[in-house]
């Protein structure tokens, strides 16, 4: 009987690795299969040849469409840092009425497509928008004297209002396992707000902080629908790039091309994501 039952384990062992195959056949469908046929595209029609690569990554409007995409996706993602840390201290450590309000209210923007954001930022700050059309009629202007919707840092304040809650997650989860002893320990003896910001709240958050800004940096390298609906002259990021290439004009081996650019772009980052949040323990680091 002995015999039997260690027979039976190892059998139901190697059964049990079959399940891990419709997992692997729906991946396969829906993402090797298709960046296979990608990547085939990307090397020409006939036999396969570097030469759509090295005319697409030569090209000014790739480079410029790249350099947008990293300027805009670093700068949105130090301001998404930045906001979203004082606010969290703010929300944790400040006791005000309606914090837990706040709170819930700015987890909602999660929850929210992101062209809405750019569409509110459109009737504040577009050049028909609310504070533009009062100043206007306030000081008889001609011209709309706040133009800075329509360029990369419109985007870049878009991007910020939308994905600080991404940050704001991990940091409050943080926050709630910070024993307030601590700061009232550090007050007594006299430490400043600031110091203690600096030498208790920070050194806490930092984990929080590095997978936030690491999971932000991924979303916004990848932001389609606010680049697109604020219609900046001149900003073109690689999404973007693609979205012209492949539907408008109709140039499917330059939008593979950069779509693979921009693929390995996004698993390099998403990789350097999960090596942070490894690094730091993942259990609060990883809570979005």
């Amino acid at each position: 009987m002995a015999d039997i039952a260690l027979g039976a384990a190892p059998a139901r062992r190697n059964l049990d690795g079959f399940w891990i195959l419709p997992p692997l056949l729906v991946l396969a469908l829906l993402f090797f299969y298709p960046l296979a046929l990608i990547i085939r595209a990307s090397l020409g029609d006939g036999p396969p040849s570097l030469a759509t690569f090295e005319q697409v990554l030569g090209s000014r409007q790739f480079v410029d469409g790249l350099y947008h995409t990293i300027v805009i996706a670093i700068c949105s993602t130090i301001g998404c840092l930045l906001l979203g840390f004082v606010l969290s201290v703010v929300f944790a450590f400040v006791p005000f009425p309606g914090a837990k309000l706040a709170g819930r209210l700015i987890d909602t923007v999660i929850a929210l497509p992101t062209f809405l954001v750019t569409l509110a930022f459109t009737f504040i700050y577009g050049s028909a928008g609310i504070l533009n059309e009062t100043l206007m009629h306030a000081f008889a202007l001609q011209l709309p004297p706040i133009d800075f919707l329509y360029s990369q840092w419109g985007v870049v304040l878009a991007e910020v209002t939308v994905y600080t809650p991404f940050v704001m997650r991990p940091l409050l989860a943080t926050f709630s396992q910070i024993d307030h002893a601590q700061i009232e320990v550090a007050s007594s003896l006299g430490a400043r707000p600031l110091r203690i910001v600096r030498k208790v709240i920070f050194p806490a958050a930092l984990p929080a902080l590095v997978a936030g800004g690491s999971l932000c940096l991924l979303l916004t390298v990848n932001e389609f629908g606010i680049v697109l609906f604020i219609g900046a002259k001149d900003v073109i990021t690689l999404p973007l790039l693609i979205y012209s290439k492949a539907i408008q004009e109709f140039d499917y081996a330059t939008a593979c091309v950069i779509a693979v650019v921009n693929i390995a772009l996004s698993l390099g980052l998403y990789t350097l994501y999960r090596i942070i949040v490894a690094h730091f323990g993942g259990s609060n680091a990883g809570v979005v």
